[in-house]
């Protein structure tokens, strides 16, 4: 499934039913323009749709979605009372085999996980550096804090690796479901 992502929900209501949700997302859609949607099924039927994010009400709770540039931002289950359970990624797709990975690999799986936050933390921080030095330039700010001289000044070639590496981290984070405002600055 190289174009979607499946997220299954099980849910045993007071009689002891059992019912299964799934939650079908399409990768990379605009969210801006409305075309992005949610389908939720129950039970292997079409329930319902929802743009983007989505909160579809189930049997005590509702199903919130929302997905970012990189991936899915989130898809949990919230109760009234406020527990939030995150809903289980379907093997085949890109979320289940990081899922499996982790389960699998948990020390190698933690390592590419603090390489990411580190990939993040360096891209962001050197492009503020050397963004702040044209901004400062522009007169309204320059009267009021005066000039900056970025101390980092690297080769293009280094930006763009950096770029690349956020990238990929945020691409990383995103299928493990880990999303931050540190991810939006990574874009």
């Amino acid at each position: 499934m190289p174009f979607r992502a499946l997220f299954y929900l099980p849910l045993t209501d007071p009689d002891g039913r059992r019912t299964v949700y799934a939650v079908d997302l399409p990768y990379r859609a605009n969210t801006g323009s409305g075309k992005a949607r949610a389908h939720l099924y129950r039970d292997g039927r079409h329930h319902a749709e929802s743009k983007l994010p989505a909160a579809f009400p189930v049997e005590g709770g509702t199903i919130e979605v929302a997905i970012s540039a990189f991936g899915i931002k989130h898809c949990h289950y919230v109760t009234p009372a406020g527990g939030e359970r995150q809903l289980i990624p379907d093997p085949r797709t890109a979320e289940g085999r990081r899922a499996r990975f982790e389960r699998d690999h948990r020390a190698l799986s933690r390592s590419i996980g603090f390489l990411s936050v580190l990939m993040l933390l360096v891209g962001v921080g050197l492009n503020v550096l050397q963004l702040a030095q044209p901004i400062s330039r522009i007169p309204s700010i320059a009267a009021h804090v005066g000039p900056f001289e970025s101390p980092v000044h690297l080769p293009i070639w280094l930006n763009f690796a950096l770029a690349v590496g956020a990238v990929l981290a945020s691409t990383e984070r995103a299928l493990r479901l880990r999303y931050s405002l540190l991810d939006q600055a990574g874009k």
